[in-house]
């Protein structure tokens, strides 16, 4: 006992004065504190905190794309149903003139051959009495107009096809008309070698044969053509029978 009131004996050694335990552990100090860390290596479940609200989980096996984000280009899964888009592919076989000149449509095999039909009788009818006419007088005035009778009938197309649109009557009656290869009218020079054909009745005995071949082979060739272009067509440079 001092004299100042303190007796070191009072409290044993290495004790403390206001209850705190040997140690320098503070009292009651057997769980950590909130929020102290564990020692590594050793898990807290009590303490783990879950994910906030909005927060995305982790993913153990790898981070998924965040919304609207674009997967990789390549090796980009199409669509169910879809098939893959490649570079658009020309089409094979397309009419040169995307089906006659300023996209109006070519004239068909029957038409025209019915448009050739008619010409041909406005023309060969007047041109057949004359003949017969001829012939009763004369043998040698009715061969000689046999011979001028297909002359006759080629300037008939030439003129009309050059001076009236390109439109005979036959074609005028049917709904067609012929354009140059420009797609503007005809000059005479271009349907003088259209219809040069016609003229194979002037040649003498052969001269019928020769005319049904070669209306034969200009049927054929139109009918085949995606064009509807004929052999004369292309022969005079590609002249087009388009409907009006």
């Amino acid at each position: 006992m001092t004299s100042g009131g303190y007796d070191p004996n009072q409290y044993p050694q290495g004790g403390d004065p206001y209850g705190q335990n040997p140690g320098g552990q503070p009292h009651g100090q057997g769980q950590p504190q909130y929020g102290q860390q564990q020692p590594y290596g050793q898990s807290d479940p009590y303490n783990q905190q879950p994910p906030q609200y909005g927060q995305q989980p982790s993913d153990p096996y790898g981070q998924q794309p965040q919304y609207g984000q674009q997967p990789d280009p390549y090796g980009q899964q199409q669509p169910y149903g879809q098939p893959p888009q490649y570079g658009q592919q020309p089409g094979y076989g397309a009419p040169g003139f995307g089906g006659g000149f300023g996209g109006t449509a070519p004239g068909e095999l029957w038409p025209r051959l019915g448009a050739r039909i008619i010409d041909g009788l406005i023309v060969g009818i007047p041109a057949g009495i004359i003949g017969w006419v001829l012939n009763s007088s004369s043998s040698t005035l009715g061969t000689l107009w046999s011979v001028l009778t297909p002359a006759l009938l080629f300037g008939y197309f030439v003129f009309m096809e050059t001076q009236q649109g390109g439109q005979t009557l036959g074609k005028k009656l049917l709904g067609m008309r012929v354009l140059a290869p420009g797609g503007g009218t005809l000059d005479p020079a271009t349907s003088a070698k259209r219809n040069l054909f016609v003229l194979a009745n002037i040649i003498p005995c052969l001269g019928l044969l020769i005319s049904i071949g070669l209306w034969i082979y200009i049927a054929v060739t139109i009918e085949q053509d995606p064009n509807k272009q004929g052999w004369h067509d292309k022969f005079a440079g590609g002249t087009q029978v388009v409907k009006s």
